[in-house]
């Protein structure tokens, strides 16, 4: 006899793939006739732009553009020319149970790009990328909450409640909006040279079936004033926008990572300003904590019963927290710097590493300052070092983390070279697994025996190390309040060393 069940369905979101991809993509660039001949190549800037995302059957990939401005001093001739080019890339993560029906949340940096003379009107440029890749596949999970009508068959029930913080949306919204850049200074604008961005979204919560995040896109400007001077000017363009929660509620925590997808940027006839007209995606992660009402064992005192068992893993939230790094370093220079142009850091992958309890996250910065040197010339330096946080993460748990740099880059000419600062801030995650066996399904059989003349009606024992009431009763057919009452027992654990009765159901 199948019995009837009382089933909840759960819908979430499991994470099946978290990656960060380093790849490099290459371009052989002709320098565009208006252009004259290269004789040194200064520094390349570029910006990656994320335009698309795809979810298929085992893989989560995603493709974009990198823009590169090539800065460079011709042949013959004095100042600094630009030549523009664009690189296309794509990448691909593999996700073990992953399908189209999958979320894929994504974001790439450019953390570096150099170009080679082939000749003087040939490039070769090179642009190196990390790309972090998500991937979530929806799950609709049936636990049991207990049986139906199963009073009349002596149906014991071992019910049991458990929290479990689970992904319930993942969620994304495009936008974009226009605004105005205002030259500082006395110079006007000649010619914009490179354009970067960087998106913060620095506020997020919800109100309802809503979710609201505020942040500020981050743009660096390099460009030539009206006499060729170069200069830098950096403009935070703050946001706030709204987007649907999936129906997680007020209780939920929520992520919302922002990306660029389109910068475009428009001098004005008299050089003052910059029309801008930025294109971005919101992605969203909503995670809520629910407490499940679980169906661990059940028995018949009536009949014998089948019941068949699945175990069910749940994640509880350990920690969720930002830790930002103070990073100060002195970049060596080939020459003295009279002072500096402009200066960035981009993000690669992080690593993680067990000390013990602790978990060491280590993320690749890679600096690159523009200056001038003593005769006016612009240089550039790089250079890529390591970037700590540890986390307190014991043996079992998932730690995930990502990384941003959220405010300016300092930067000032020092004894020897270049005095750099800037912040990295750590977003850490921490999860432990919770592996809880369930009732799946049951049926009822036979008959129970029942104490005759050759079987006692009572039996006397004491309880095992490490066993229950519940584990007593089912093994004799009884119940746990029989056993309570006929040994007179307050609720907790089973007194030690103490014999019981074990009444057996008649």
């Amino acid at each position: 006899m199948e019995l009837l069940f009382d089933r909840e369905q759960i819908h979430y979101f499991e994470r099946v793939a978290d990656v960060t991809l380093c790849q490099e993509e290459t371009l052989e660039a002709i320098v565009p006739d208006a252009c004259p001949d290269i004789l040194r190549i200064v520094q390349v800037c570029g910006q990656a732009y994320l335009t698309g995302k795809q979810a298929r059957e085992g893989a989560a990939g995603v493709s974009g553009t990198v823009r590169a401005s090539i800065l460079y001093q011709p042949e013959g001739g004095e100042g600094l020319k630009c030549m523009e080019a664009s690189l296309p890339f794509s990448a691909q993560a593999e996700a073990s149970g992953f399908t189209s029906q999958g979320q894929v949340t994504a974001a790439v940096r450019l953390r570096w790009a150099e170009a080679r003379v082939l000749n003087p009107r040939k490039v070769l440029l090179r642009a190196d990328l990390a790309i972090d890749i998500a991937a979530f596949q929806p799950v609709d999970l049936d636990v049991c909450q207990g049986i139906l009508e199963g009073e009349e068959q002596g149906v014991q029930q071992q019910l049991q409640q458990q929290e479990a913080d689970q992904l319930c949306a993942v969620e994304e919204k495009p936008f974009s909006f226009s605004e105005q850049l205002r030259v500082s200074g006395n110079q006007a604008l000649a010619k914009i040279l490179s354009l970067r961005a960087e998106p913060v979204c620095s506020e997020c919560k919800l109100i309802g079936a809503k979710l609201i995040f505020k942040g500020e896109v981050n743009v660096q400007m390099l460009y030539q004033g009206e006499d060729g001077t170069l200069m830098a000017q950096r403009q935070s363009l703050p946001f706030s926008q709204t987007m649907e929660a999936g129906g997680a509620g007020e209780d939920g925590e929520c992520r919302v990572l922002v990306v660029l997808s389109e910068l475009e940027g428009r001098p004005s006839e008299d050089g003052r300003s910059v029309d801008l007209d930025l294109e971005l995606l919101a992605q969203a992660e909503v995670r809520c904590r629910r407490t499940l009402n679980l169906l661990r064992d059940a028995y018949s005192t009536a009949k014998q019963m089948d019941v068949k068992q699945a175990v069910y893993t749940f994640q509880r939230l350990e920690e969720d927290s930002t830790r930002p790094q103070n990073v100060r370093e002195l970049l060596e220079t080939p020459s003295l710097a009279r002072s500096v142009v402009d200066a960035w850091v981009a993000l690669g992958e992080t690593t993680r590493s067990r000390e013990g309890e602790q978990m060491v996250l280590t993320v690749e910065a890679c600096l690159t300052v523009l200056f001038l040197d003593e005769e006016d010339m612009l240089q550039s330096i790089q250079k890529t070092f390591p970037v700590s946080v540890r986390v307190d993460c014991p043996e079992g748990r998932t730690c995930l983390c990502s990384c941003q740099c959220p405010d300016e880059v300092f930067a000032a000419p020092s004894a020897g070279g270049v005095e750099v600062r800037f912040n990295v801030n750590f977003h850490c995650m921490t999860l432990s697994p919770q592996r809880v066996s369930c009732v799946s399904s049951a049926q009822l059989g036979e008959e129970r025996s029942r104490p005759d003349g050759s079987q006692p009606s009572v039996v006397l024992r004491l309880a095992l190390p490490g066993e229950g009431l519940w584990d007593i009763a089912k093994a004799y057919g009884t119940t746990s309040q029989e056993i309570v009452q006929a040994n007179e027992l307050e609720e907790g654990p089973l007194p030690s060393g103490r014999m019981l009765l074990i009444p057996r159901v008649r």
